[in-house]
């Protein structure tokens, strides 16, 4: 959105905003691309760079429509990712300067394994076994009995 935004007059930047924002309000994949390409039409006479920007990341920003509905909340940010980087970042400038790059790596796989471990054990969870099963990445959903079989 700011990228697109940076390419709008300010004084016009919050009504295209708007305009944009009823791409995200669709139910599903097919009807949020029929809404992108509506609205890209409709910027493309007054502001064609935001247009095709809109256009050429189309998949980009509707990628997480291809997911469970349950999971689509958590996956449109990604505030934990940058929030454990910046741990990560933080404990390693606590140490300075690493005798060799596999103190490095034993140092942030520790800490990655301690995050790991609180997420799936925490009250709530980021994403619950449960909820994964919705996710078949295989035709046939050989996945799904593989997870149902490690869950139980």
């Amino acid at each position: 959105m700011r990228n697109l935004l940076a390419t709008v007059p300010k004084s016009t930047s919050g009504a295209v905003a708007a305009i944009v924002r009823t791409i995200f309000a669709q139910p599903d994949h097919a009807s949020a691309m029929a809404q992108l390409h509506r609205v890209a039409d409709g910027l493309r006479p007054r502001f064609g760079a935001a247009a095709e920007l809109l256009e050429e990341a189309a998949e980009d920003v509707l990628a997480h429509l291809h997911f469970p509905e349950a999971h689509r909340r958590r996956l449109h940010s990604t505030n934990t990712l940058e929030r454990l980087n910046k741990e990560i970042k933080r404990r390693t400038q606590v140490v300075g300067i690493f005798p060799d790059r596999t103190s490095l790596i034993r140092l942030t796989g520790m800490l990655l394994a301690e995050c790991d471990d609180e997420w799936a054990t925490a009250d709530r969870r980021y994403f619950t076994a449960e909820s994964m099963l919705l996710v078949d990445v295989e035709e046939g959903g050989e996945v799904r009995h593989e997870l149902l079989a490690q869950i139980a």
